[in-house]
């Protein structure tokens, strides 16, 4: 079965909800969505303090996970228009996956959330592709395809998915932002499914 690895990183629910959007729309395409997260990235600089196995949600992400997936989506918070620390951190921790080729050829997807309307969703994403092509992923965006581009008044882009969780990081996923997730994830499994073939 094609495997589709979700590895984001979420701080107040936000990312994973869109993650677990992104889940469904792979998993109705007969695909199977492995939902993985990272840890967070302690502020000492010289202690690791991230215990080995999250108290809840899906485990953390492996080498493994890089190497066996069929696809992959990228999901991450805003940070000052870029994307999370954690999950930079992992990604500059993949060395051996790209000497060995893991991600290469495969097809890839990224998605975020914001506090704001235009916090930097647009800009957060296209950071994400750049260790994705390093990696020599596929990248797929939304096509206009999808009228939830020219409809929604929240998140949303060509880019990728994206919400707008408010500065209390409380606002639900909408109507398009959530139909938007599903068809990115029923996208990129039958993209995967035909480069498997």
């Amino acid at each position: 079965m094609t495997q589709v690895l979700v590895l984001y990183y979420s701080r107040h629910g936000a990312t994973e909800a869109m993650a677990r959007a992104i889940a469904t729309g792979v998993e109705k395409q007969q695909a199977e969505a492995i939902l993985r997260t990272v840890p967070a990235v302690s502020s000492v600089a010289d202690a690791h303090t991230t215990q080995a196995i999250p108290d809840s949600g899906p485990p953390f992400v492996s080498a493994d996970d890089l190497k066996h997936c069929d696809a992959l989506a990228l999901g991450s918070p805003t940070r000052f228009g870029n994307m999370a620390a954690p999950l930079k951190y992992f990604l500059d921790n993949t060395t051996n996956s790209w000497i060995n080729g893991d991600l290469s050829g495969k097809p890839a997807a990224v998605f975020t959330s914001t506090g704001s309307l235009h916090g930097g969703q647009e800009s957060t994403l296209l950071s994400m592709m750049l260790p994705l092509l390093h990696h020599g992923m596929l990248i797929s965006g939304l096509p206009y395809s999808n009228p939830e581009l020219m409809q929604t008044h929240t998140g949303g882009t060509p880019y990728g998915p994206s919400h707008l969780a408010g500065s209390n990081a409380d606002l639900p996923l909408s109507k398009e932002e959530e139909t938007l997730c599903v068809a990115m994830g029923e996208r990129l499994a039958q993209l995967a499914q035909r480069l498997t073939q």
